[in-house]
């Protein structure tokens, strides 16, 4: 901003006294920092000696050099002198906006072309917005105007400037132009090649496109695109990663907290390179479009932590669709109390997990959650005296504790025959992936008669019908009676971020609707969702489970028939202690967990 304010508490020198044409120094910063009583005499000390003692420090910014030594904010002892902290407040001291860069909310591809790679790197400006009117640029020297007239001239746009990260100014820098030119040299490529979206006006001409569509997978920009993406996807908390071909220009989406957001758009010609590339490193057949296909990737977060991806390809009309599911260990698995289960809750759930025998069933829609519920007690039940056996389709993550086995259709490996197999592997506890048929729920039931836990999976929406389901798939009632330990159902909800919620007034007529028939009094407060830098303004930080639990106590298990009357078989689970979901979801509001709007969303019609 021109006429900008020098920086307070040291006398500029002459060429600097409008803040014009200099970039910041350290000396001026601490002067500053001390006289608005952000650190002390001290700590401006330890910060000078600290670059005197370390070579190479004095080529990083100044707010760098301070963040470092991770000193006390003085203003408000309870939090640390962050960079975070001190760009907002350099912003302050500048007169511009802070923007906390969000890649995610950022037209790549637009920004990169405004200036050159050389142009932004000299002098630190990262833009991050364009329009017909304006260009907003990022900095973290805001006091530094040599390059706002010449661009303003050259442009010929208004020129506004906001404070950002040094640190971010510096990876993005690095990054963007990085991906875009490994985009189009990707797209160079290909050139005189047919183009993968022109003419493609039936399945019939897709089928075809295969026989092209391989040149330049192992092309290192392809290479370096799809790197940047999987490590993209791992900081931005994505549970899946959508690889969606278009016409002319494909578009890349991720999950967040069970919310797609569009992040990236491609060529279509690089897009289908892309998912070449991520084909073989899935193992997946490279030359086979037509068909749909499965594969597995490990790899590596940037924390060095283990990540697995399972891939699955769908063709439609204008190339293959990736969605590469992502399985980190340090989500996946977790205490059942970080499950979200209440107290009471984890009580009633360890007992029908730690007894010798019986069936325990997790139902509820896809993306419910009922795979981490399994897998999170699989690794609290799988201790060395124990044999713990699974058969999934496919195996969601491949754990060390567990012995493993994976469907295989096309050599009449089921569920059923895998069950079948695990009875002769001497195991204790079993896990069914899912019971889709008569066949795999006969075999539970064996299972069980024979003194094995099992754990498996339905599709229903609450905990009484999953015993309707089994009855309908021909199971007998009295098999039931004898097996069943206890059912869960379960679903997901966004928990609000804990840094910025805020207290706010109870919707009376939504706690109303949602504990309508269950007699629980309305919370003397409850908290919605504001938005800030550690959510990315959303206002919602991560998800966490609200459940109900049906145990079968003689009274339930008497209701078990042939015929059975499935409201009254839940009247009397409620009456021998079943909280309904919304029972949990109300738990989950009260404790400030979530909000009305949200359980609303999730719960089946009619509960």
């Amino acid at each position: 901003m021109a006429g900008a304010p020098p920086l307070a508490g040291k006398t500029p020198p002459p060429s600097a006294q409008l803040g014009l044409h200099r970039r910041l120094e350290l000396e001026e910063t601490l002067v500053a920092l001390v006289a608005d009583g952000a650190i002390s005499d001290a700590d401006a000390k330890r910060v000078r000696n600290d670059v005197r003692t370390v070579r190479g420090r004095t080529e990083l910014h100044p707010l760098v050099l301070v963040a470092n030594l991770k000193l006390p904010d003085l203003r408000h002892p309870d939090k640390p002198l962050s960079l975070e902290v001190l760009t907002q407040w350099l912003a302050d001291k500048s007169g511009q906006s802070y923007l906390k860069i969000d890649p995610m909310k950022i037209d790549v591809a637009a920004v990169t072309q405004v200036v050159s790679h050389a142009y932004a790197q000299r002098y630190r400006i990262l833009p991050v917005a364009v329009t017909d009117m304006q260009v907003v640029f990022a900095s973290s020297e805001p006091f530094d105007e040599r390059w706002v007239a010449d661009l303003g001239h050259i442009l010929r746009k208004d020129i506004q400037r906001v404070v950002a990260s040094p640190l971010d100014i510096n990876r993005f820098l690095a990054e963007w132009w990085s991906v875009q030119r490994s985009i189009q040299r990707a797209r160079d490529a290909k050139d005189g090649q047919p183009q993968a979206g022109a003419g493609i006006l039936n399945f019939e001409q897709l089928v075809e496109l295969g026989k092209t569509g391989d040149v330049g997978v192992d092309d290192r920009h392809v290479v370096h695109i799809v790197d940047w993406l999987l490590q993209y996807a791992f900081e931005q908390r994505a549970s899946d990663i959508h690889l969606e071909p278009r016409r002319d220009t494909s578009i890349i989406r991720f999950r967040i907290d069970g919310v797609m957001h569009k992040v990236f758009e491609l060529p279509t010609p690089v897009m289908i390179a892309v998912t070449s590339r991520i084909k073989i490193l899935g193992r997946m057949d490279v030359a086979e479009k037509r068909r749909p296909q499965d594969g597995r990737v490990k790899t590596r977060s940037q924390g060095g932590r283990e990540v697995e991806l399972r891939l699955s390809s769908m063709p439609t009309a204008f190339g293959e669709k990736i969605v590469m599911r992502i399985f980190d260990p340090d989500i996946v698995v977790k205490e059942f109390r970080q499950l979200g289960f209440s107290e009471s809750e984890e009580k009633i759930w360890r007992d029908f997990v730690l007894r010798p025998n019986g069936i325990v069933l997790v139902t509820g829609p896809t993306g419910s959650g009922k795979t981490t519920t399994l897998y999170s007690t699989l690794k609290v039940l799988a201790t060395p005296d124990v044999n713990v056996c699974t058969v999934e389709d496919p195996i969601e993550m491949v754990s060390p504790e567990f012995n493993q086995m994976q469907v295989h259709h096309a050599i009449d490996l089921d569920f059923a025959a895998g069950v079948r197999t695990l009875m002769r592997q001497d195991p204790d506890i079993i896990m069914v992936g899912e019971i889709r048929d008569l066949e795999t729920a006969q075999m539970a039931v064996q299972a069980s008669l024979t003194g094995h836990l099992v754990l498996s999976t339905l599709h229903t929406n609450d905990a009484p019908s999953a015993l309707t389901r089994l009855l309908d798939l021909g199971v007998p009632n009295y098999l039931l009676q004898s097996t069943l330990a206890g059912i869960v159902a379960q679903r997901l909800v966004r928990t609000l971020c804990p840094h910025c919620k805020v207290e706010a007034k109870l919707d009376v007529q939504g706690w109303a609707a949602l504990t309508h028939g269950l007699g629980i009094k309305p919370p003397p407060s409850v908290f919605a969702p504001k938005g800030c830098l550690e959510c990315r303004k959303t206002g919602f930080l991560g998800r966490t489970g609200i459940y109900e639990m049906l145990r079968i106590s003689p009274a339930v298990r008497a209701l078990i028939l042939p015929d059975m009357d499935l409201a009254k078989l839940t009247r009397t689970g409620l009456d021998e202690g079943m909280r309904p979901l919304r029972a949990s979801a109300a738990a989950q509001v009260a404790r400030g967990v979530t909000t009305i709007a949200e359980v609303a969303d999730v719960l089946p019609p009619g509960d």
